[in-house]
């Protein structure tokens, strides 16, 4: 619901945009007012204001009356249907016979009363919190890592890659193959991924699912040591770590993945290495805009990109009726990278940016 004031700012914007010549449907559009709507607003000169809340609306011809809300309450309050729902007192009483109401009108009735609440012994379930938000402005300051099954030829028998990534970047920044799922390897893990790449004791956030290495006390520990910030993601939810996942799928299903499994721990930590080193330096990342991690760790993708452009611009004058109107392709560097973003509520500005 609109108010007055804000009508009245709406209806200025588009009076003003109309005035400059602008047609009143293009103004009314661009700031997202129906056509139909202005003119509702707008009547004789005068924004009048919305007269819904002041509406006096006949009461409906099947509205219950007084006496058929509390026989509901007082059905539902019996100890007999104390702890069921409304669609399962409504089946009973058919059983039985009788007929009050519909499911829908129970439960508008019992949420009028504010007694719709969570019925029987078990816990009311939970709205799951949103997933923290996290955004990578540059380099080393927001990580993911990850634990995945890498099989062997023995059937039930596998090896495990522990894998850290910086997302802006998209770069693998350290990595090992171990047979066995242990904090402590992770944590050394850590420790040598930091050294490596030169960010000792700087905000860094660092953050994985809620597996047990994961939130292990020896990991969080060497977190703390190393002034890293913890962050993990919803219960169940493996969306909640979206770097590391993408890149699993990746690793397993490029043609070189070997689906017989690998030999040996030593055969799994030399394929390992290679796809690393293919990864990092040679693979053209899609949300990178086709460039790899390493030419973005070394900031070469904007010269990249701005290349890219020049060529497909002298490709689009030399031969214009093949492109057409269309644009040529988007080649913008990436900017920041949020983990898990949160909905962002758009609100359009009216026509503010018809005046800049």
């Amino acid at each position: 619901m609109t108010s007055l004031s804000e009508r009245q700012h709406v209806v200025s914007l588009i009076q003003a945009a109309h005035r400059q010549g602008a047609r009143l449907a293009r103004a009314c559009e661009e700031a997202g007012l129906a056509l139909r709507s202005y003119r509702r607003w707008l009547k004789d000169g005068v924004v009048h204001a919305d007269k819904r809340p002041t509406a006096v609306r006949p009461k409906p011809a099947n509205s219950l009356s007084q006496e058929e809300r509390e026989l509901i309450l007082t059905v539902c309050n019996r100890a007999e249907y104390a702890n069921l729902p409304p669609c399962q007192i409504v089946a009973d009483l058919l059983d039985k016979g009788a007929y009050i109401a519909s499911e829908a009108t129970f439960y508008r009735t019992l949420r009028q009363a504010n007694q719709l609440h969570h019925r029987g012994r078990s816990r009311a379930p939970k709205p799951s919190h949103q997933p923290t938000t996290h955004h990578a402005t540059g380099p080393r300051q927001v990580w993911c890592w990850d634990i995945t099954y890498c099989p062997s030829r023995v059937r039930g028998q596998f090896y495990y890659l522990y894998l850290v990534e910086d997302i802006y970047r998209r770069k693998i920044v350290g990595y090992e193959v171990h047979e066995t799922e242990d904090s402590a390897l992770a944590a050394a893990l850590l420790q040598r991924c930091v050294l490596s790449e030169g960010c000792l004791h700087q905000p860094l956030v660092l953050h994985s699912d809620n597996g047990a290495p994961m939130k292990a006390q020896t990991l969080r520990i060497k977190l703390e040591e190393l002034s890293i910030k913890a962050s993990y993601s919803r219960l169940r939810v493996s969306n909640d770590n979206p770097f590391a996942e993408s890149l699993f799928r990746v690793m397993k299903y490029c043609p070189q993945w070997p689906s017989s499994g690998f030999v040996s721990l030593d055969d799994a930590r030399a394929w390992v290495l290679r796809f690393v080193q293919w990864y990092n330096t040679v693979h053209r990342h899609s949300q990178l805009n086709y460039v790899t991690p390493q030419q973005r760790h070394e900031g070469k993708d904007r010269e990249i990109l701005a290349k890219r452009h020049k060529v497909l611009a002298n490709a689009k004058r030399d031969n214009p009726m093949r492109r057409g109107s269309r644009a040529v392709r988007n080649c913008t560097p990436l900017g920041v990278v949020t983990l898990n973003p949160e909905n962002d509520i758009k609100v359009k500005s009216s026509l503010k940016f018809m005046y800049e």
